[in-house]
């Protein structure tokens, strides 16, 4: 039908056109191998789950056993870097302009980073990880209080800094790149300082196809085993009559509904209303298990283990229990698998959290990322995973040990020792839930953005999509069993992709050091605006404040001349210079234009500030009748913060303009500032 209309009237033919464009935001060269690659392993998974498991396994023990120190070194420089970089001179950059401020408050912002970068394993790992480490293992041996001891501090570094140390790195570096040199939020983009305009073409590609794979994988085994935990609550709650396939089905058909109807509302709505609701409720259950619960006992043993972290965190940190030999299966089953487990996770997470991260200084960036929720994760590790040690030795005669190895049920068994079990248990499953849509929906909103390259507006139905394909998948291996293969394979593709966040440290501190340099380019002594002529006219400006229209007055004058005198001296020079208007209100701005670099400005605007208010009583100091002071402030192009030139004459404003240019001319002359001025660098990705 369409084709009719088109040859017949050339409207229609543009109107088709337009809606063939327009209809689809995904990038073939990332989106169509990532599909191909993503079903091809989930369907050989499903297939062959028992050859693929064994398959994928052997691959994933020997790197564990043979290059556990990647994994190990990497981390321990992660972590080293962020705290280096948050107490350093760089902490004070902004992720974004110099003015750029959140686009979220506080505390949404860390709801969100808390419910993407650890969703549904809290519930999961809470009670059984503790549990895990004190029936048995490498502290078999020891006594009770010592297995107790051992497991809170194994699990603090399981889930403490180290953790966020991985995510805080992708995040950061995102970020940083996206918001303040105006890439796309990809991880190509990271790259940028080392391949530069590579990074669009086939290098790009096969980054964002590794990130969208890694993401999705990740994802899908972790939403596999929720199911099977919600479905396991359910049962125990005789809410369903059994675990049947069936039930799976129903539950994610309506929970990745509602994970497409909150990514679709957008981050602003759904995923952050949800994550606003799921960090309340993960509180009120928190305290609700200190109180109910041993509490002294608990607040004892969080204190003594923070004690016992940071006593033994060095010793953590490089320990690879080689002169262990009985202790080597369990580093590799634990420690290695969470770094590797972590780092698999850390495109997704860290996509997300740039994503919401933009406005944010290094420094607070940093700071939130790693200290904020690794202190959350050790009050609830100790208020879970303590109760059920010691209700296990107290009051449960053992039974929770026994229970170890069946973490889908081990929480619900833990909460019959709590009063009101059954409707705190439904209160459990309701937080699970939420971590289920929480964790789909920002998964969704992740992998489109990597297939699209970040567009900004994307169909409707690419969204759905991306959700049905989440759903069906992972079914599809929940019951053929081939999730735990899944999971190797996203355990594999931490080994590379721990290479490329070392890279990413590695661009990240050139363009670091380029920034603080390009912002802290000193002038030369040469370019002294004031000689001390006028200092008669000068004192008067210094004795007075200004008024708006006194201030609009400089502007129109001063201001005017000196740069009307400005441009037909450059004109004369053949420059191309010229006056306009500012973006702001009451102010005027000379520019030089240019092709393939960011064209010079240098503006004034009036702005206004209050007076302090000892100032308006006191008699020997200028004095003002209003609350409000106006002054003649400077702007540049390059967003560096400008300052009052209200005592400037014209002649002065000449020379102040001319030693911002005499600057921009010597940062232009130095190839490695080119991703700062060139405009072509800075835009060539829109």
């Amino acid at each position: 039908m369409f084709s009719v209309t088109s040859s017949q009237n050339p409207f229609y033919a543009i109107r088709f056109t337009s809606l063939m464009k327009v209809r689809t935001t995904l990038k073939k060269g990332i989106t169509v191998p990532s599909l191909l690659f993503i079903i091809g392993v989930c369907l050989l998974s499903a297939v062959f789950p028992q050859l693929a498991n064994d398959t994928l396994n052997t691959v994933k023990n020997f790197i564990f056993v043979n290059l556990n120190w990647v994994y190990v070194w990497s981390v321990t420089i992660f972590v080293i870097f962020l705290v280096y970089i948050m107490a350093g001179k760089y902490g004070n950059i902004r992720l974004g302009s110099n003015d750029s401020r959140p686009e979220y408050s506080f505390f949404s912002w860390l709801s969100m980073l808390f419910a993407a970068g650890m969703g549904i394993g809290l519930m999961y790992f809470s009670v059984a990880e503790p549990m895990q480490h004190y029936s048995g293992g490498i502290f078999a041996g020891k006594s009770p209080v010592g297995r107790a001891q051992s497991a809170q501090l194994y699990t603090f570094f399981h889930w403490g800094i180290h953790a966020w140390a991985i995510y805080g790195v992708v995040g950061l570096a995102l970020a940083y790149f996206s918001y303040r040199y105006r890439l796309p939020l990809s991880l190509r983009s990271c790259f940028y300082p080392l391949l530069k305009d590579k990074i669009k073409g086939k290098w790009g590609d096969v980054i964002d196809i590794f990130a969208l794979c890694s993401t999705f994988f990740g994802i899908t085994t972790t939403l596999g085993f929720g199911v099977v935990q919600i479905t396991s609550g359910l049962v125990m709650l005789h809410v369903l009559p059994e675990s049947s396939f069936l039930y799976q089905v129903i539950i994610v058909g309506v929970l990745v509904s509602l994970a497409i109807l909150s990514a679709v509302s957008g981050l602003d709505k759904g995923v952050r209303v949800l994550s606003n609701v799921n960090i309340i409720a993960v509180v009120i259950l928190l305290l609700f298990v200190l109180f109910a619960g041993p509490t002294v006992y608990l607040i004892g043993s969080f204190t003594e283990g923070i004690g016992t972290y940071i006593n033994s965190f060095f010793t953590l940190t490089f320990n690879t229990h080689v002169y262990e030999e009985n202790a080597q299966s369990w580093f590799y089953d634990w420690t290695i698998l969470y770094w590797a487990w972590w780092i698999s996770w850390s495109p997704y997470v860290g996509l997300f959290i740039a994503r919401i991260s933009k406005g944010r200084t290094i420094r607070e960036f940093v700071a939130a990322v790693l200290v904020l929720p690794t202190l959350f994760n050790f009050i609830w590790m100790s208020v879970f995973g303590n109760s059920a040690i010691w209700f296990d030795m107290h009051e449960a005669r053992g039974y929770l040990s026994k229970m170890a190895n069946d973490p889908d049920g081990l929480m619900f068994e833990f909460l019959g020792y709590l009063p009101l079990t059954e409707f705190i248990s439904f209160f459990v499953v309701a937080i699970i839930l939420i971590f289920f849509v929480t964790s789909a929906d920002s998964g969704i909103f992740v992998m489109n953005s990597i297939a699209t390259k970040n567009a900004k507006v994307s169909p409707k139905w690419q969204t759905i999509g991306w959700g049905v394909l989440l759903a069906v998948l992972a079914l599809l291996l929940l019951n053929a069993g081939g999730l735990a293969a899944l999971q190797s394979m996203t355990l594999i593709t931490a080994l590379p992709f721990s290479v490329i966040m070392l890279l990413f440290l590695v661009s990240l501190t050139k363009a670091l050091m380029i920034d603080r340099d390009y912002y802290e380019k000193d002038f030369s002594s040469t370019t002294i605006p004031w000689s001390g002529e006028h200092w008669k006219e000068r004192l008067k400006r210094m004795a007075s404040f200004n008024d708006r229209a006194s201030t609009e007055a400089y502007i129109g004058t001063t201001v005017k001349e000196a740069f009307e005198e400005l441009v037909k001296e450059f004109s004369a020079n053949e420059i191309n210079a010229g006056i306009k208007e500012g973006k702001e209100s009451h102010s005027l701005e000379i520019e030089i234009r240019y092709d393939r670099i960011n064209n010079f400005i240098y503006g004034v605007t009036c702005e206004s500030k209050p007076v302090a208010e000892y100032l308006l009583s006191e008699e020997n100091l200028p004095g003002s009748e209003k609350e409000m002071v106006y002054f003649p402030k400077s702007y540049f192009g390059d967003g560096r913060p400008g300052y009052d030139v209200k005592l400037f004459t014209r002649n002065e404003l000449i020379s102040d303009v001319l030693k911002h240019y005499e600057r921009f001319i010597g940062i232009i002359s130095e190839d490695k500032n080119g991703m700062f001025v060139s405009s072509d660098a800075n835009h060539r990705f829109r």
